[in-house]
């Protein structure tokens, strides 16, 4: 059998911020948060103007990889609900704080957002999602 070219994930850019790292991808963006960061609405202000820079009138996703423990104050939720074009919204961790946090935090995003232990499974969830 006969398998064509694989695609290469390319980062199309990144971003340093003062907490962490934002990298956009084609279809999505993963957030890699700094131990001790506290996510506020002036962060969520940055991802949002990160997502209207790449994703304008584009559907896409968000992958928060938390290697690191954080605080995550729930009212950004509210804002980024209100992204019609944010499809999708995965938090990846093996730490049990943080699949508690997930539930918690999902009661304010009401909308699709899912807790993976594997990045890979995160990504595939996302670009299904980010396709429908």
């Amino acid at each position: 059998m006969k398998l064509g070219p694989t695609r290469k994930t390319v980062i199309v850019k990144e971003y340093i911020l003062d907490v962490g790292k934002i990298q956009v991808f084609e279809d999505y963006m993963v957030a890699l948060f700094d131990e001790g960061a506290t996510l506020t609405l002036e962060r969520a202000y940055q991802l949002i103007g990160i997502s209207e820079i790449h994703f304008r009138g584009k559907n896409y996703g968000i992958i928060n990889l938390r290697r690191n423990s954080i605080a995550v104050e729930p009212i950004i939720y509210t804002y980024l609900r209100e992204l019609e074009n944010l499809k999708a919204f995965a938090i990846v961790s093996t730490k049990d704080v943080d699949m508690h946090n997930f539930n918690i935090e999902k009661m304010f995003y009401k909308k699709a957002m899912k807790f993976f232990i594997d990045s890979k499974n995160a990504i595939a969830w996302v670009k299904r999602r980010v396709k429908q």
